[in-house]
């Protein structure tokens, strides 16, 4: 992965874009990465596969449901607090 300073993005945007048509680009500001540009196409295929993987969370949450595996909303949450 190709990484840049936020100032030489600013500078030479056209050019990044054509970069990133071919490779993820991290852009760093002050050493430490804030942004990665990605391809439409590769942003695109990211999103199917975040999509897919919640419909098979959910059909897996049904078939618990459908199977009397159920947990209350204290158990599913008391992680989180």
């Amino acid at each position: 992965m190709i990484t840049i300073p936020s100032t030489e993005a600013k500078t030479r945007f056209g050019a990044l874009l054509d970069t990133a048509q071919r490779a993820p680009v991290t852009i760093e500001k002050k050493g430490r990465a804030v942004a990665v540009l990605i391809s439409g196409s590769e942003y695109e295929a990211y999103q199917k596969l975040k999509l897919q993987a919640l419909q098979n969370d959910l059909l897996e949450g049904l078939k618990q449901a459908d199977q009397g595996q159920l947990l209350d909303s204290e158990t599913v949450f008391q992680d989180l607090i």
